[in-house]
């Protein structure tokens, strides 16, 4: 069975001053139809950078793709030109993101920035054009929605306008939508709106989804699979019930461990990933999460160790990924090493 994207070793630089930025490193997955998965890590794990290397939206220089392969519908999307992307980008593969205050031309009304996509894509005239904007922005919850095309971005509230880069997203139609942590910039009960509209859209619309946060605890009920990336590598990947129930990569452990939990009789302390990020700017020929992790044996120092299955449609790169999968966890106090 074909895949609607698949992604093939996806090699991302940045050439700054300092030196070579080794951002995304060689990460491979696959998205079906319908299907919606969420990649997962902290800040400067290459999330954001991956999704952008599919999109072509790397600011070139410094940044460039240097390897690999984006395969949609057939076509690799590395190997067009940008015109070409530009005719792909918002009809086919769309994305909503991070910062809704600035995501948005603040000099052009909300309407303009809605229909030029929609004109370009779907081929309709300008009075079509706003009809189908007024509609999105009605599907995504804005009131009056036809009477507030001509207003500008500073005229709406955060999840306002982050509600209308969703509707900006799916006014094409995309067989697939992009969300770079749409809800970092916004309070508390506004992020819990836009996951219950993100979930009620891809229900309604039949699309898939790729869902970029540094919160595992706001992907449970969200997604279906799951990526969990460190230092430009995937470090462990699978189902979400696998990557919760049965976590075989210690930094994916080391998530679990820092989320609240409400529900749990007993008071626990959330315990920390102790230790710094790794530095980018030098080439990986360990495992990068060596000098933060509690099991590390010397072959970690040695050697990055490869994707390799601990079960049906779950990998994770380490060393004791197996032992770890058993239940090593178990047996060593948090924070101690192995």
């Amino acid at each position: 069975m074909s895949h609607l994207l698949e992604v093939k070793n996806l090699v991302t630089r940045f050439y700054t001053e300092d030196g070579i930025v080794h951002a995304v490193n060689g990460i491979s997955y696959t998205l079906d139809e319908g299907e919606s998965m969420a990649i997962v890590g902290e800040s400067g794990s290459g999330k954001s950078v991956s999704v952008l290397s599919v999109m072509g939206l790397i600011p070139s220089p410094p940044g460039k793709v240097e390897a690999g392969e984006v395969i949609l519908n057939g076509r690799d999307l590395l190997k067009l030109s940008p015109e070409e992307m530009r005719h792909i980008r918002g009809k086919e593969i769309a994305m909503v993101f991070q910062d809704p205050m600035t995501s948005l031309n603040p000099v052009l009304t909300i309407g303009r920035q809605m229909t030029e996509g929609i004109e370009l894509h779907l081929g309709l005239s300008k009075e079509e054009a706003s009809q189908r904007a007024a509609e999105m922005l009605s599907l995504v919850g804005i009131p009056n929605a036809e009477d507030r095309l001509n207003d500008y971005p500073h005229q709406f509230s955060g999840g306002q306008r982050q509600r209308i880069g969703i509707a900006m997203a799916l006014s094409c139609n995309p067989t697939i939508l992009i969300a770079d942590e749409p809800t970092t910039a916004l309070d508390v009960t506004i992020q819990a709106q836009i996951i219950d509209l993100v979930k009620k859209l891809k229900e309604q619309l039949g699309m898939a989804i790729i869902w970029i946060t540094h919160d595992l605890g706001v992907v449970a009920g969200l997604v279906e699979k799951v990526a969990v990336m460190y230092a430009g590598f995937i470090v462990e990947m699978g189902s979400v019930h696998d990557v919760y129930k049965d976590t075989s990569h210690p930094y994916t452990l080391g998530l679990l461990e820092s989320i609240p939990k409400i529900d749990s009789k007993e008071k626990r302390r959330l315990i920390p990933i102790p230790g710094l990020p790794p530095d980018l700017l030098k080439e990986p020929t360990q495992c990068p999460f060596a000098p933060r992790c509690r099991y590390a044996i010397d072959k970690c120092w040695e050697e990055n160790p490869p994707l390799v299955a601990i079960a049906p449609n779950h990998t994770a790169a380490c060393w004791r990924a197996e032992e770890i999968h058993e239940g090593l966890r178990i047996d060593l106090p948090a924070g101690e090493p192995a």
